[in-house]
């Protein structure tokens, strides 16, 4: 298999790569990651979240409702419960990344 080339971080440049590490065209690249992109934003809506093998795993976490302060006037206002999205990074990308740890 061939090496990825190096690659700006925007989406063309990430198409581009992969185009080039797969030997497929662009228009194939860009539709094998946008299929990518639609299956983890279903897959993370999913109770357990959604696993990105060797990359990250995506999981609906929920913020708890808390007092703030406005910057502006310095009142306290109370700001509601969230719902949020958390991205773990798996430790396969860690190793990758940074290394092993011994």
């Amino acid at each position: 298999m061939p090496t990825a080339p190096k690659f700006d971080s925007t989406k063309s440049g990430l198409i581009d790569a992969i185009a080039a590490a797969a030997g497929i065209t662009k228009v194939q690249a860009k539709a094998a990651y946008e299929a990518v992109v639609q299956v983890a934003y279903k897959g993370a809506k999913a109770k357990e979240g959604y696993t990105l093998p060797g990359l990250c795993k995506f999981v609906i976490g929920e913020r708890k409702a808390r007092m703030g302060l406005n910057p502006l006037t310095k009142e306290k206002i109370k700001i509601p419960k969230a719902k949020i999205l958390k991205v773990k990074v798996v430790k396969a990308a860690k190793d990758a990344v940074l290394g092993k740890k011994k």
